[in-house]
């Protein structure tokens, strides 16, 4: 099939969870024989690195850059466009819609469009031309509250709340339009279906299980490791969490516990604000196996969000035994002592580390049992096959074309 895809960052490097997914959907898609034409609109531009990276099982890879944040259109649309601030900031873009208008001119079996907040460009181009699309939603974003308003200032609160109803209309808006919808889990399929009164598809979100198969965790190392992306505010409210109130109390339990942060965007004041000798601060990792296997227990402390969370499928599919809270195994078929260890409350997760840490053998049956599962229904072969399904499902193969299976 020929695919036009879009989405409003790079995929390459994978320094978050939906760049690893689009990265590697788009991948499996193209070892399966499609042809696919990505049309970025990026913020970073186009290194050699990533050229190199993704150019090879690309027909076409097209990178429009974004404008700067506090320019003035973008400020603008913030302030009084129909769009949501998310939306406003990604949308607006005249290049973009010139562009993405020639490309309709073509022909496509497949138009797949990444996140309603990117949506604003496409808009009148898809309207004009009647082509049907497919919208991928990795969250219900008008629902994520305070993880899309955490970074305004106090008195900017009224506009957090006029913005939320923005995006609730926005999403009806965008539903309305998309001929299918496709969501990463269960749960945010039923919440997409309730807001859009649509039947909606799941695509799960998976690891490369082959990749982290040689990782063997070292279950006596007493090191604890947490990896996120910092430009999410989950992910810095884990941080934040885990560093003011689950850590002390660990250490009050067990003196010689380590915790090990490692991602993009680390904040270097972080450094300053928590000096304890017993943090490592490593930043961006672009291979996360050694660091998995030097360490005892992966741990997210994670109370915003929404989706699965690709960090934890990683450490599971490396045998890593997995810590963490109910968000933060959101999306997945796994039951708490099982396939991972939870606890909701800064002291009941303190406890838990206390207890674990001492017991590597439950640790390995833990980090097993995590293992399997993602093995069983977590890789990306699974996750193209899924996509694979839907669109062949929706494009009736033509007389004489050779079939896509």
């Amino acid at each position: 099939m020929r695919i036009l895809w879009t989405l409003p960052y790079l995929p390459w490097p994978t320094t978050s969870g939906g760049k690893t997914r689009e990265y590697h959907l788009l991948r499996n898609l193209a070892a399966r024989g499609h042809r696919i034409t990505l049309l970025v609109q990026s913020k970073t531009g186009l290194d050699p690195q990533c050229r190199q990276a993704m150019e090879p099982w690309l027909e076409r890879l097209i990178v429009l850059p974004r404008r700067p944040l506090r320019s003035l259109r973008t400020l603008l649309a913030v302030a009084f466009a129909p769009a949501p601030m998310l939306a406003s900031i990604n949308g607006y873009a005249p290049e973009l819609e010139r562009t993405f208008e020639a490309l309709l001119q073509e022909h496509w079996d497949v138009i797949q469009i990444q996140h309603t907040y990117a949506f604003q460009p496409f808009e009148r181009a898809l309207q004009r031309s009647g082509k049907p699309f497919i919208l991928t939603e990795h969250n219900v974003e008008s629902a994520l509250g305070a993880a899309s308003y955490d970074k305004l200032p106090r008195w900017a609160a009224p506009f957090a709340v006029y913005d939320r109803w923005r995006y609730r209309r926005w999403e009806a808006r965008v539903f309305r339009q998309a001929h299918e919808l496709i969501s990463v889990t269960e749960d945010d399929a039923k919440a997409l279906s309730r807001l859009s009164g649509k039947p909606v598809s799941i695509v799960v979100n998976s690891v490369d299980c082959g990749y982290y198969a040689s990782v063997h965790p070292n279950r006596e190392s007493r090191h604890l490791l947490f990896i996120g992306n910092y430009e999410y505010a989950p992910n810095v409210d884990a941080v934040h969490w885990a560093l003011q109130a689950i850590m002390p109390r660990v250490w009050a339990l067990q003196p010689d516990v380590h915790l090990t942060l490692a991602g993009f965007a680390l904040p270097a004041h972080w450094r300053e604000q928590w000096p304890d000798p017993r943090i490592e601060w490593l930043g961006y990792v672009p291979d996360l196996r050694a660091l998995q296997g030097r360490s005892a227990l992966f741990f997210a402390p994670l109370r915003q969000g929404g989706g699965s969370k690709l960090k934890i499928l990683e450490a599971m599919a490396a045998g890593l035994p997995v810590m963490t809270t109910r968000q933060g195994v959101s999306g997945l078929a796994v039951q708490n002592t099982e396939h991972y260890l939870g606890a909701e409350q800064a002291e009941a997760l303190a406890q838990l580390i206390s207890d674990s840490i001492d017991n590597p053998l439950r640790l390995a049956q833990i980090g097993e049992a995590g293992r399997a599962y993602v093995r069983a229904r977590h890789d990306w072969s699974v996750a193209a096959a899924q996509l694979e399904g839907l669109y062949t499902r929706l494009t009736p193969p033509q007389p004489g074309a050779r079939s896509c299976r």
